[in-house]
């Protein structure tokens, strides 16, 4: 597996400037970072939707320059424009956005996108009106299957991200989802904390199995129980040796990248230092 680190890791300046996607790649090359995880945002961010191909080529280059590879791409726009929202013309929009990220990553030479499905609702949009499962799941179903063919013809993959949608809740039920569009081209993108609060990340790497693209690591305190709960990776409850022994056993091969929302100093060197510690367990 190779390691990496995402964008959001690493703060802006004190006046606010973000940090610079070139000095990201080689700041996270020379902490021995194998690959870097751009994230598309939203206006005046390094990287948007309005980001063009020339652009996100010469970012490639860049990254090439500086030794660590561009496999994923992140995003987190579909949280304010949902594939799933009650309004259709939202949901046009999010569908729109996302085969832009696509295309975006394709242009950055990336295999994979995360991919936010929908929400029923979420602890961190406290204005968003909770809306029914059936339908979120219908819309959901409807979003992806509207995406398939960009995805097939720029050769994205796209990672469906266990998040906290109270969406997609137990492993089974993101097995039989990325299932039901029969396409390589959907799969999941894991994440190892977000499982904390109502399961083991052991179980669910067991069952998704081949069907895990790409890995985010976090860790959590249960009995914090809120976003709080969320901490360096080996301060948590995450039981890393059984999470590394089941990746193992799956036969994963692909990428975990450290994620740090929001990012915090140091956030990148804790990082790096953890997960040497992780790969050897």
């Amino acid at each position: 597996m190779k390691k990496g680190i995402n964008y959001w890791a690493f703060p802006a300046s004190d006046a606010g400037v973000p940090l610079a996607l070139e000095e990201a790649f080689s700041y996270a090359a020379s902490l021995g970072f194998e690959v870097f995880e751009p994230t598309v945002d939203g206006p005046g961010s390094p990287l948007s939707l309005e980001t063009t191909r020339r652009e996100a080529e010469s970012l490639r280059v860049s990254a090439e320059k500086a030794g660590i590879e561009i496999a994923t791409v992140a995003s987190g726009l579909a949280w304010g424009c949902s594939p799933t929202d009650p309004d259709p013309a939202v949901r046009k929009q999010a569908v729109e956005n996302s085969a832009k990220v696509m295309e975006i990553a394709s242009w950055l030479g990336a295999e994979t996108i995360l991919y936010l499905p929908g929400m029923v609702s979420a602890p961190f949009i406290p204005d968003f009106t909770p809306q029914q499962y059936d339908d979120v799941d219908a819309r959901a179903r409807e979003a992806v299957s509207r995406l398939l063919d960009t995805a097939e013809k720029l050769g994205i993959r796209m990672g469906v991200e266990n998040v906290w949608n109270r969406y997609l809740l137990s492993p089974l039920e993101m097995r039989e989802f990325i299932d039901s569009f029969q396409s390589e081209y959907v799969g999941s993108y894991f994440d190892v904390g977000n499982t904390m609060l109502y399961g083991h990340p052991e179980h669910w790497i067991r069952i998704l199995g081949d069907r895990i693209f790409a890995v985010h690591m976090k860790d959590f305190r249960r009995e914090v129980g809120s976003l709080n709960g969320f901490v360096d990776l080996l301060a948590g409850d995450v039981c890393f040796p059984e999470v590394m022994k089941t990746f193992r056993e799956i036969g994963y091969s692909g990428v975990y990248v450290a994620e740090y929302v929001p990012p915090t100093l140091g956030a990148a060197e804790k990082a790096a230092a953890a997960l040497k510690l992780i790969e050897q367990m």
